[in-house]
């Protein structure tokens, strides 16, 4: 596998940035630029295509690379009938790979790590041909998944062994608890980070003894599958990991199939996730939307924190469910912080290269382009004042758009009611922390916050009271993210469960509690005390619980 995406290449790739792969002469008019044929050859994609469940009856989804909106390859779709296929190879093999002793399952994911870390060149490319992103923002999925695999790789033994706890009375009862896998996990992915979202839910569900049915979103399944095919390689068994391609009626196909569904997307989907696995009573997984602030304090640092804002406002072109889409700024320091912060804004560089020299890419769909648009129109109609950008870039590429500003935005505008999920921010003003705290918390999303101060002690105070999942101290967002061991996740309209830490993987889990009696051959059981007549197990009992309370016991 290893440089096969980056050597297969069309001519229109043919311009070398160094070893980490080809960068884009030049943007592609599919209609009218006779050289617009696939980008990635047929025999690059064959091998990852194997990996897709189908019935080859559902017909083909035609990728396009959002640079330049050339394809990229013909992927077969699966039908309903495919994925119940595949739950059901997924379930006959899930027994076998449960029975595996963890540290063996383990092992997949620690050479999975070492796959991903030798080969990202050539997946560096297919998640920047797939979603737009930069080639920077592309190695933060490389850097995250290496960072989840090695943490559940060494981490996962501890996180499943049974424990032993203290059982109703001491001496006559022991109670151990066993984690035992749920069964077929099914992980429905997004497509704004094409190998970390795919890969965060499966990686824990897998070293858990699960077997796990995968859905992509069609946009970035080769990236996905990619994925797949390196799990095979570290040693995954045949059918442990299935992947199914296609839209919302696979997704909800696949929600009906399994025994506890992961999903990553919006709010108003999770809810339906939701309502359908309570029916089926299967556990759900939901990380959902966020409209996130970043507070200013007086305090701050203010160069720091500008240069902080740039990289948490539009980082991934502000496509990514952390990013933050509200500036709360202290009023004594609102006008030092935008003089610094809008420099940076305008001097972002937008472009489409294959190399490190871009800050920004593009929108990955046509969707997400119109919804920007839609709520910059909507904001400004509405007496909002532009501070930077508000343009489309169609001068670089028909999916690129300028990194946004806006100040005085009425409270009823759409990009401050929604989630805008691309490179826009508004500018709220206020005159205290309590101010500021009113602010973060005044929307039905709780997923990610940001307090910028020089008083770590004021920080986190300020933490303690805002209703989110994850608040960064002095970050953005990558703090929090990057921090494994800890669960992520949101409060209130963004989601339920965590992932990453003992939550992202116990999660995948049933809790058993195995109850055994002492004493039994010497009669002193607990049936023997309660058959005990005259009230004397009554007070026997009775006696115990007053000592065992006496004695702090657990």
């Amino acid at each position: 596998m290893q440089g096969v995406v980056a050597s297969a290449y069309s001519a229109r790739m043919s311009s070398s940035s160094g070893s980490d792969g080809p960068a884009v002469d030049g943007l592609i008019d599919p209609e009218n630029d006779p050289r617009a044929t696939f980008l990635l050859e047929p025999e690059v994609v064959a091998p990852l295509l194997a990996h897709v469940v189908t019935s080859h009856d559902a017909g083909t989804h035609r990728s396009l690379a959002p640079f330049t909106g050339a394809p990229l390859a013909d992927l077969p779709l699966s039908s309903v009938l495919d994925v119940a296929r595949a739950v059901d190879r997924a379930r006959d093999a899930q027994t076998r790979w449960a029975a595996r002793p963890v540290r063996e399952r383990a092992a997949v994911l620690l050479r999975f790590h070492d796959i991903v870390l030798d080969r990202q060149s050539a997946v560096l490319d297919l998640i920047q041909l797939e979603s737009g992103k930069t080639r920077a923002n592309a190695f933060e999925e490389i850097a995250d998944i290496a960072q989840v695999t090695r943490h559940y790789g060494v981490r996962a033994p501890a996180y499943l062994r049974a424990h032993g706890v203290r059982g109703m009375l001491p001496l006559l009862t022991q109670a151990v608890v066993h984690r035992r896998p749920v069964g077929v996990v099914g992980v429905i992915a997004p497509w704004n980070y094409p190998l970390t979202l795919a890969m965060a839910d499966v990686l824990p569900a897998l070293v858990a003894g699960n077997a796990v049915v995968l859905k992509p979103d069609p946009q970035t399944s080769l990236t996905a599958l990619w994925a797949a095919a390196a799990l095979s390689e570290a040693g995954l068994p045949d059918d442990v990991l299935q992947v199914v391609v296609g839209g919302g009626e696979i997704g909800a196909a696949l929600v009906d199939e399994v025994d506890h569904v992961a999903f990553t997307g919006s709010t108003a989907v999770g809810r339906r996730i939701a309502a359908r696995a309570g029916e089926r009573l299967v556990g759900a997984t939901l990380e959902l939307g966020g409209k996130n602030p970043l507070y200013v304090a007086e305090d701050a640092d203010v160069p720091v924190a500008a240069a902080g804002a740039v990289r948490a406002c539009f980082g991934n072109t502000g496509q990514l469910c952390m990013s933050v889409e509200r500036l709360v700024l202290h009023e004594a320091v609102a006008d030092a912080f935008l003089d610094a912060f809008l420099e940076r804004v305008r001097s972002l560089r937008l472009s489409g290269a294959m190399d490190f020299s871009a800050d920004v890419g593009c929108l990955t769909t046509p969707a997400q382009l119109a919804r920007v648009q839609t709520h910059v129109d909507d904001a400004i109609a509405r007496g909002a004042r532009i501070l930077a950008g508000g343009v489309h870039r169609s001068d670089i590429g028909s999916l690129f758009y300028a990194p946004t500003v806006l100040d005085q935005v009425p409270p009823h505008a759409l990009c401050v009611q929604e989630e805008t999920f691309g490179p826009v921010v508004t500018v709220e003003r206020v005159a205290n922390d309590a101010e500021a705290v009113a602010v973060m918390n005044e929307t039905e999303f709780g997923l990610n916050a940001s307090v910028w101060t020089r008083d770590l002690g004021r920080g986190r105070r300020i933490a303690a009271a805002v209703r989110a999942g994850t608040v960064n101290v002095n970050d953005g967002y990558a703090a929090a993210w990057g921090s494994v061991a800890a669960p992520m996740g949101g409060m209130k309209a963004s989601g339920l469960g965590r992932r990453h830490g003992s939550d992202g993987i116990l999660a995948f889990t049933e809790a058993q509690t195995v109850a055994v009696q002492r004493g039994t051959s010497s009669g002193l059981t607990l049936d023997a005390l309660f058959a005990l007549d005259d009230g004397r197990g009554q007070r026997l009992l009775t006696s115990s619980l007053r000592l065992l309370k006496s004695v702090r016991a657990r």
